[in-house]
């Protein structure tokens, strides 16, 4: 046998082991054994291809032989055993799903795969899984166990592609061995935001599905926030008869189309059930008492300065404040009781994040109510707050969780903490004796992007790839040792600013979340992180989500492309020299330069490629066994395209980073076009134009909505001086050494002080204009401007105007 945890890679220290049996099949196997104990499958490629199980268990004993399973195999319960029936029920219908291996129930004792309760096995979420060559064993002590147990008896099984097609074969064989496992953290969770974007209840279920199969438990459901409320209070139907639809942005047409919202509980309540069955529990939010802006448009009378607001059509943070008097904190308790009343979970999520004090700061009314309770700052008084609140929930025998802003004011005894600004609320907190859980932006915040390819969907720009997510370790080195038990465990937050439909929430949650599945379920032995270890593992868990049509990012496989000539010299030389590469260490780049799409036995990318221009080079990688790992991505090395740049090749100007990618209207629906900006400054720069071949300049720009809330950062926001009514589109060049020298109140007078001037153009009218023109203008006969001059393209549109972006340039060759 071949023991394997989680340890680093060693030689195998073997012996032979004593005969041993294994009592829990109707059949009985008697094995001699050989013993090698290995703590890790850091030997990832060997071991993982065999065991291809994502997260990897706490112990593997592998011995000599296989199961075979044929289609139709009968799957056994013991009698009157609803917990082990529901397991072995997903167990069949995942199975099925994932590569069209059927099995039936059945109460045979002969079954060849059974579950079996065993109380000795400790943990709710623990099991043990046994495989000889003639059965299978899944025992637990525990619902959630069986549910484990099942899932990975189903990686097992389905880690080849399928027994469907003509041909294909009727039966599967599994290795000879036995699993002991249970979880590193109690947390191991995913947060979805149905607020900025409704996603409908079916999508929320699909999640749900794909969860269970790699052993996250907690589903953290954020209901509440400025731009809707999505949880149904029948006390108080104004919440979601207002507040839980609002109006898209203005970008110079007007306000954009009614969308929204909500669920009702008994949807609610059919979700929570469905989940329960899978292991899963749904912890709902109520963010207060900031993010309350679509609260107070329901009930204005609930807010601070009396006065009604839209619900937001916004991102970031907003003034409005819920009101802590006595009506405030009534309608808070008894929103609650409602939701006590769908949601069983123990934690109840009470926000507390983001709540500028403002509104509070210039009340008569909360400053004196803050005087008779003795609380003498604005901070203090949220934790006034957050603790009544707690004590209202542990009448109900339940716990209160909030953001790590919680802390600001002296954390209540009650709480506990989700820390996302970075570990170091989760390092006061524990030290403190509460109970933590990690999500620290930006590595856990999964609305980030995975990857700089072009196609990627928008999004926060704060690259956090898989590697990243994986490599996160959620144990920070501040938190005494005696105090570690505090970490439940650690989540991964997808905010919905940029995620708009249910394709764009898969595809910034998956393959990621596999990723901290691994990390909050597999024992962490310091040194064996293998990430080329958990692709390979991974590889097979990523077919099953994509069954059904389940959108699976593939950035982390695809192909990138960097030319390693500059353009000036690409677009006069006779080979133009092209290297591919990818961000994971797993698996082949193939490529082709015919233009069809690459296939498993396409060339295999070794060395950058020497092409003749106007060469297509399209590119993907595939796994050891030849499964395509990404969609093939094409890079054309004709003239036209070197003289193009576009909107994600730009970096921003003239300081700052591009921190957004952003869809031309907030609501869009679709996965492009989306444009690379800075909020703070409306400058992008082309840091290698062609000038030495270019004559004239085509400038495509894209008109996008400003609603962003920045609070107290909007002083940050960057205003030029418009010298024509809507402001101009200013191009200039070596605008970068300009940029050095001058100085902020040079810059405010002029955007690119001491820069060459290469074209000027006013902004038409943003209420008559369309959302989409171009500019075309010929360029001065400047020689000394060459190929390799940094562009800036800077917009002065007033603030109050929509915002603008470059979506692409043409250089052209002949004047115009």
């Amino acid at each position: 046998m071949v023991r394997a945890g989680m340890g680093a890679t060693m030689t195998a220290r073997c012996r032979l082991g004593a005969w041993f049996r294994v009592g829990a099949l109707a059949t009985a196997s008697i094995l001699p054994a050989l013993v090698c104990t290995v703590p890790a499958p850091a030997h990832a490629h060997a071991q993982s291809s065999a065991l291809a199980l994502t997260p990897w268990p706490a112990s593997v004993e592998q011995g000599g032989g296989k199961l075979l399973v044929a289609r139709g195999s009968a799957v056994a319960v013991p009698p009157g055993d609803a917990d082990a029936a529901d397991a072995a029920k997903l167990l069949i219908e995942h199975a099925e799903r994932a590569n069209g291996l059927v099995l039936s129930a059945s109460s045979s004792a002969g079954a060849p795969i059974r579950f079996e309760r065993d109380q000795a096995i400790s943990g709710a979420e623990a099991y043990r899984l046994t495989v000889t060559s003639s059965g299978a064993v899944i025992a637990a002590s525990g619902k959630s166990g069986f549910i484990y147990g099942a899932m990975t008896l189903m990686q097992l099984l389905t880690a080849d592609a399928g027994l469907t097609g003509k041909g294909a074969a009727k039966s599967v064989s599994i290795p000879v061995l036995t699993i002991q496992d249970s979880p590193r953290f109690a947390w191991r969770g995913v947060m979805v935001d149905p607020c900025r974007h409704f996603q409908p209840i079916e999508s929320i279920y699909a999640i749900v599905d794909r969860m269970v199969e790699v052993k996250l438990n907690t589903l953290h459901f954020h209901l509440s926030d400025d731009q809707g409320w999505r949880f149904e209070v029948k006390r108080y139907p104004e919440l979601t008869r207002i507040g839980a639809w609002r109006n898209g942005p203005d970008t110079g047409h007007g306000p954009g189309e009614r969308n929204g919202g909500f669920y009702t509980q008994e949807q609610l309540k059919a979700l929570v059930a469905y989940a329960a069955a899978r292991g899963i529990t749904v912890v709902p939010e109520i963010d207060l008492p900031g993010h309350a802006q679509a609260l107070v448009a329901a009930y204005p009378e609930l807010g601070v300065p009396g006065s009604r607001p839209e619900v937001s059509n916004g991102w970031g943070i907003f003034p409005w404040l819920f009101n802590p008097n006595e009506a405030g904190m009534t309608f808070v308790r008894n929103v609650l009781d409602e939701l006590m009343e769908v949601f069983p979970s123990q934690y109840i999520h009470l926000g507390g994040d983001e709540a500028v004090k403002d509104q509070w700061e210039r009340s008569p009314e909360v400053q004196s109510q803050m005087r008779k309770l003795g609380i003498k700052s604005e901070n203090a008084m949220q934790s006034w707050m957050i603790d009544q609140f707690g004590n209202h929930l542990a009448k109900h025998g339940r716990r209160l969780i909030g953001w790590d802003e919680i802390l600001d004011g002296g954390l209540p005894a009650s709480a506990s903490v989700m820390s996302w600004r970075g570990e170091r609320g989760a390092v006061d907190a524990a030290n403190a004796g509460h109970d933590v859980v990690l999500s620290p932006a930006p590595t856990l915040y999964l609305d980030n992007l995975e990857s700089t390819l072009p196609d990627e969907a928008p999004g926060r720009i704060s690259i956090q790839s898989m590697e990243t997510v994986y490599r996160y370790d959620p144990m920070p080195k501040g938190i005494d040792a005696a105090r570690a038990k505090h970490v439940m465990g650690l989540q991964g937050n997808a905010w919905s600013e940029y995620i708009v439909t249910p394709w764009q929430l898969q595809h910034k949650l998956f393959p990621r979340v596999g990723a901290i599945a691994e990390t909050a379920w597999s024992p962490q032995v310091a040194g064996t992180k293998d990430y080329a270890g958990f692709l390979a593992r991974l590889t097979p868990q990523i077919r099953r989500w994509k069954q059904g049509g389940f959108e699976v990012s593939d950035s982390a496989f695809g192909v990138a492309f960097t030319a390693t000539q500059t353009r000036g010299a690409a677009l006069d030389a006779k080979a133009i020299g092209v290297t591919l590469a990818r961000q994971a260490p797993y698996g082949t780049i193939r490529y082709t330069l015919d233009g069809k799409a690459p296939g498993a036995k396409s060339a295999a990318y070794a060395k950058a490629l020497a092409v003749k221009p106007g060469t297509v080079v399209t590119a993907a990688s595939f796994a050891p066994d030849g499964t395509a790992l990404s969609a093939p991505r094409r890079y054309d090395t004709g003239r036209e395209t070197l003289l193009t740049s576009t909107s994600s090749s730009l970096t921003a100007c003239p300081r700052g980073s591009q921190g957004l990618r952003i869809p031309l209207n907030a609501d869009a629906t679709s996965n492009g076009p989306a444009y690379n900006v800075n909020i703070f400054d409306t400058c992008q720069a082309d840091d290698h134009a062609p000038l030495a071949h270019a004559k004239s300049i085509t400038v495509s720009v894209a008109r996008l909505p400003r609603n962003w809330g920045l609070a107290h950062e909007e002083s940050a926001v960057i205003g030029h001086y418009a010298v024509t009514p809507h402001g101009e589109l200013i191009i200039s060049a070596n605008c970068r050494a300009a940029e050095k020298n001058a100085d902020r109140k040079q810059k405010e007078h002029s955007p690119m002080p001491g820069a060459t001037v290469l074209a000027t153009f006013p902004l038409p009218d943003p209420k008559t204009a369309p959302q989409q023109f171009t500019f075309t203008a010929a360029l001065p006969d400047r020689p000394e401007l060459g190929d390799e001059t940094d562009v800036c393209f800077q917009f002065t549109s007033p603030l109050s105007d929509p915002f603008y972006a470059v979506e692409k340039i043409v250089y052209g060759e002949k004047a115009k």
